[in-house]
């Protein structure tokens, strides 16, 4: 009797939060609408890209600014990828998905994906191609073609805390309008490096402080110089990069960053170190990379690509 009544509780309080999540996601909803409305009226004085941090359903308030991109492009309805979404709780395009009823594809390796991302929202409201499973540099082309995804994108999100340099290097010229892709600002603004291409990267796993992932800010805007993007800035808490492609550049009206000068967008302190146990130790400042020294990386300031430890670069 114990056991049953605890699992009728213990069903009571899921139904409970369900209703009170809806209620509130509602409201933000509401409220990141009205915002984005009213800052719109200013989009032609606004300076800098990051002036135009906002965040509804966004981690770290890319909403803000990639409204401003796909307004500044004359978007109403973007075609969009976005891979690494997690339960789709928080993520760069839900916002728009859930504002314009738009087409879209998520990718993510949470199990019960599908089922996950449905309780937070109506998967009737748009049409949203939902793919379970690890994405590598060999698959990714593969999976935007047979989902019809592999042309025409007017958003594309990357943020996989791993070896995702290596799947935008996979990616053909001009693959997107506009492309929202995380960095790893632990690595500073002088090294042009990667972790390397290893299928189903974890970043726990590589280190134990989770600080070693990703790629470099100076190696990705290389890359995707390379693939006909500008990168035109970064937000607040400098983790995301934002790029354009160079045929839509007169469109955007902010100030472009410094070529080459990652100084100001690597500034961030996030401390998100954990030690040996699990437990955030909130390292900070230059000892994060220090706390990494021997993790092997690939240098990409070259044309040889060597692998070596963080220290020897």
């Amino acid at each position: 009797m114990e056991k049953f009544l605890k699992k009728i509780n213990n069903k009571i309080i899921y139904l409970i939060n369900r209703l009170f999540k809806k209620y509130f996601d509602k409201k933000i909803f509401m409220i990141g609408c009205s915002h984005i409305l009213n800052i719109r009226q200013s989009y032609n004085n606004i300076n800098k890209l990051n002036d135009l941090d906002y965040k509804v359903f966004s981690q770290n308030g890319e909403d803000g600014i990639i409204d401003y991109l796909l307004s500044r492009l004359n978007i109403a309805k973007p075609k969009f990828v976005e891979i690494g979404v997690g339960d789709y709780s928080e993520s760069n395009t839900r916002f728009f998905f859930e504002r314009t009823s738009c087409k879209g594809m998520i990718i993510d390796c949470l199990q019960n994906l599908k089922a996950q991302v449905s309780k937070n929202i109506k998967l009737w409201k748009g049409d949203l191609t939902i793919v379970e499973g690890f994405i590598n540099s060999q698959n990714i082309r593969e999976i935007l073609n047979k989902n019809g995804f592999d042309n025409n994108l007017d958003l594309f999100s990357l943020d996989i805390d791993g070896i995702d340099y290596w799947i935008l290097k996979s990616l053909p010229e001009n693959f997107s309008k506009i492309a929202v892709i995380e960095y790893n600002s632990v690595f500073g603004p002088n090294l042009e490096i990667s972790v390397p291409n290893i299928k189903e990267f974890n970043r726990t796993a590589y280190h134990y402080s989770n600080l070693c992932w990703g790629a470099s800010l100076k190696a990705l805007v290389k890359l995707m110089e390379s693939k006909n993007f500008v990168f035109v800035g970064t937000n607040y808490v400098r983790c995301n990069a934002f790029f354009v492609l160079k045929n839509y550049l007169d469109n955007i009206r902010t100030i472009l960053p410094e070529k080459h000068n990652f100084e100001l967008h690597t500034d961030s302190n996030i401390r998100e170190s954990r030690d040996k146990y699990g437990k955030l130790n909130y390292v900070s400042g230059k000892d994060r990379l220090k706390l990494i020294e021997n993790c092997e990386v690939v240098n990409l300031s070259n044309s040889e690509s060597k692998i070596l430890k963080i220290k020897d670069i």
